[in-house]
């Protein structure tokens, strides 16, 4: 309906002069911007066509068509409407630009270059245009071109080495060493107090072949600043070039001994060290020495050598006293400390993890794993309430951030702890804390279905949650135990004696408990000779608890 309107209006507006057409060109126009803004977009593309024809002049009704002709992608009516919008305003930044990135879409770099070269001249201090042009023209490796857009750039900006380093760039890929050379030239006349553009300047004229000029490069510099570590990196290269070794170790050490070199650059030189010495790891550790025996201003070159150390399957212990050494100059090491806490473990020296672990909870108290560690040292031990002390420290540190695995770790062992010490209601909101984090925690889940099954409280929840620990670990004995042990509570025994059977077929100890179970269960489902043997193998195996004994004599099952 609105297009049939539409089409009858510009009948009848055809017919008019163009000076009468411009009041109704302006109503059109102005009527499909509000449709437009309204989100009628398709009476909005209507209106301006009728606007075009009005005002074929007009290059606002251009512009705004070309919009919808690129949504439609309709490339060749967007080309269309912006080059007759950008004809017809050339003052007008928008068009132009517009038109120039739509010409870029189309890989039409040189048109696109018109356009930008056409933006640039109405605005000399567009820097924004003249990196677009630059980059059009390095498009085209036209390196004439690119030099010149970045001629124009240093006269709006001024020098900086950012430009003089491009510019050198691009005469290195024409092959133009000599105007490289002048830039770099310039850079140092116009930054005086820079050293390191001197330095600069003798690296590349010892990349060149021309080391005696480098070398007077860098002895200016070196005389006016003794300890430039830049200069005293590339006198090393010089030395290398030169081959000249006794130099070049000379000044190695010099650099590594120095409290003026940074950390960063000695461990670029170790690191250069052992690349250089592959088989010589006495050389290398004697430079370790030299170095560490100097104040340190952090732990990295100590962890540098215990990480070659452990590369060169060295001893344990003299790991771990370099890794000491890391603690000394930076309390707050973590990785240092975690390394040693990890080798300690291993070597079951619970008191000594603890004495790392406690230092670590005041230099980096969030953490995690420095009151995990600490917690199992001490449940290891059997100290049962430092353990739990030490988790509760943990868990206060807890938040949105930390990592889940570990604070389930926490709660389950909490949870483990509290339950033995008799703090059942405790214990179980642990777990369920422990299960929050981590749905999937096996060994809690399997704990807290056998806890609540001993007790008979919950059996369906603690069905569900061991049966997940068979699933995920099908060949457990312990797990396929609880599983066994939660349905013969629930009197479901023929099903209790399948899943105590795998357990027992998968027991390699000869458990007691199991081997117990298995009695009670098999007494319930009336195979009480079966459940004698059972019963009597435990109580040979030490089992003389008085329940285990009436069971025996009494030849029946008998609930604790």
């Amino acid at each position: 309906m609105i297009k049939r309107i539409l089409i009858g209006l510009m009948l009848v507006v055809s017919g008019l002069t163009a000076q009468a057409q411009q009041s109704p060109y302006n109503y059109f126009f102005l009527e499909a911007i509000c449709q437009q803004g309204q989100g009628n977009y398709a009476a909005a593309f209507d209106l301006l066509q009728l606007a075009k024809v009005l005002n074929p002049e007009a290059p606002e009704v251009w512009f705004q068509l070309s919009g919808y002709y690129s949504d439609l992608k309709d490339d060749d009516h967007t080309r269309e409407c912006l080059e007759r919008a950008a004809a017809l305003s050339p003052e007008n930044d928008t068009y132009q630009e517009r038109l120039a990135q739509f010409l870029i879409t189309q890989r039409e770099f040189d048109k696109a270059i018109e356009a930008y070269e056409r933006l640039y001249a109405a605005h000399r201090n567009r820097d924004d245009v003249l990196q677009l042009l630059f980059r059009l023209y390095g498009v085209k490796n036209d390196y004439e071109k690119m030099i010149g857009a970045l001629d124009r750039m240093e006269t709006l900006e001024g020098s900086s080495e950012q430009l003089t380093l491009t510019k050198m760039q691009i005469y290195e890929q024409q092959g133009e060493k000599s105007k490289v050379l002048k830039e770099l030239r310039a850079l140092v006349d116009h930054h005086p107090n820079d050293l390191n553009y001197r330095v600069m300047l003798g690296n590349w004229l010892l990349q060149n072949d021309r080391p005696e000029d480098a070398l007077k490069e860098y002895k200016k510099v070196l005389h006016e600043e003794p300890d430039n570590e830049l200069a005293q990196m590339s006198m090393l290269d010089y030395y290398h070039a030169k081959e000249r070794q006794d130099k070049a170790d000379e000044l190695l050490v010099k650099l590594l001994k120095s409290k003026k070199t940074e950390s960063s650059t000695k461990l670029t030189l170790m690191r250069q060290v052992i690349e250089e010495n592959p088989e010589d790891s006495v050389k290398v550790l004697q430079l370790f020495d030299e170095v560490l025996a100097q104040p340190q201003q952090n732990g990295d070159v100590a962890m540098l050598k215990a990480a070659y150390m452990s590369l060169k399957k060295m001893p344990q212990d003299e790991v771990n006293a370099v890794l000491e050494r890391v603690l000394e100059i930076e309390p707050d090491n973590v990785r240092a400390r975690y390394m040693l806490i990890e080798s300690t473990w291993d070597s079951k020296d619970y008191d000594k993890v603890i004495a790392y672990c406690r230092p670590a909870q005041q230099y980096n108290p969030d953490e995690m794993l420095f009151y995990y560690f600490q917690g199992l040292a001490h449940f290891q031990k059997q100290e049962q309430d430092a353990a739990l002390e030490t988790f509760q420290k943990g868990v206060s540190q807890i938040n949105q951030d930390s990592n889940p695995e570990i604070v389930s770790d926490f709660y389950a062992i909490m949870g483990d702890i509290l339950h033995e010490k008799g703090r059942e209601t405790e214990s179980f909101a642990a777990y369920d804390s422990c299960l929050q984090w981590k749905p999937d925690n096996i060994g809690c889940l399997n704990n807290y279905a056998y806890y609540l099954s001993v007790k008979g409280k919950d059996l369906s929840k603690a069905e569900q949650m061991s049966y997940k620990t068979i699933k995920a670990e099908p060949e457990s004995a312990t797990y396929l135990d609880t599983y066994a042990w939660i349905l013969f509570q629930q009197g479901r025994y023929e099903e209790a004696k399948i899943y105590i059977d795998q357990a027992l077929k998968n027991d390699t100890t000869a458990d007691n408990v199991i081997v117990e179970h298995a009695g009670d269960i098999y007494a319930m489902t009336g195979d009480l000779e079966k459940a004698l043997e059972y019963w009597r193998h435990v109580a040979a195996k030490g089992g003389d608890s008085a329940v285990l004994q009436r069971k025996i004599q009494l030849k029946k099952y008998i609930k604790e």
